[in-house]
């Protein structure tokens, strides 16, 4: 798994991209989700208006569920989840 996501604790992992723009942030979200495994979860935390849209149309598109959950205005959580 990549160096930058971090455990919350009960098998959620944490990424934290609100200091990166699209497309850096899309390709360091698809890296981080390579390695998920069926039912694992990552959290993800976007700011970038490109990368909030972006990010969950990828993930939804190639094999994740996607929960949002805005946490400001300027700030996108999603938590993903690998499918079978």
């Amino acid at each position: 798994m990549d160096n930058n996501c971090q455990p919350t604790g009960m098998e959620i992992l944490s990424l934290d991209l609100t200091s990166e723009r699209c497309p850096m942030a899309l390709l360091l979200a698809k890296r981080a989700t390579v390695d998920l495994r069926f039912g694992q979860r990552l959290r993800i935390h976007i700011s970038d208006a490109g990368a909030r849209q972006d990010i969950p149309r990828y993930l939804l598109n190639h094999g994740f569920n996607v929960e949002e959950q805005a946490v400001s205005q300027q700030e996108l959580v999603i938590t993903v989840t690998k499918r079978q």
